[in-house]
């Protein structure tokens, strides 16, 4: 298993309350529709649904990233229809009582040969997810 491990974010919310906004998907949905086309376009192609946030992308279709965690120190979703096994989580972790660091990571099995050659792509990809779950936050 790699693993690869996003910028940590702070958001100016109690980690309750972030954890909180995880507990129905859908709620998160007016802030996608409200992103302005740049940031929305870097996003993707996103639904979703109560439990679920799906991706469309070019190269493997839909992978579907299931809620299977939730409290107020971690959100984990594990992929659904990937070509491979992957999980990635964001750890929450109260600064003060109105502040809350998130620090994104995706855990990814792939061959230690492969790494080199989509290790850049899989960072991007957690760093993007790490700036949407401060977006969603």
């Amino acid at each position: 298993m790699t693993t690869f491990t996003g910028k940590p974010v702070t958001v100016a919310r109690a980690a309750g309350e972030v954890a909180a906004r995880f507990a129905d998907l859908t709620a998160m949905q007016a802030v996608l529709d409200a992103m302005p086309a740049e940031e929305r376009a870097k996003v993707g192609d996103v639904q979703l649904t109560r439990d679920e946030i799906i991706i469309q992308t070019p190269q493997v279709g839909a992978i579907t990233l299931r809620a299977v965690e939730r409290s107020a120190e971690r959100v984990r979703f594990d992929a659904i229809g990937a070509p491979v096994a992957m999980a990635i989580i964001a750890d929450m972790r109260a600064i003060d009582a109105d502040h809350t660091e998130i620090t994104t990571r995706m855990d990814v099995e792939i061959p230690a040969m492969l790494k080199p050659l989509i290790g850049g792509a899989l960072q991007r990809a957690t760093d993007q997810f790490g700036a949407l779950m401060t977006r969603l936050a």
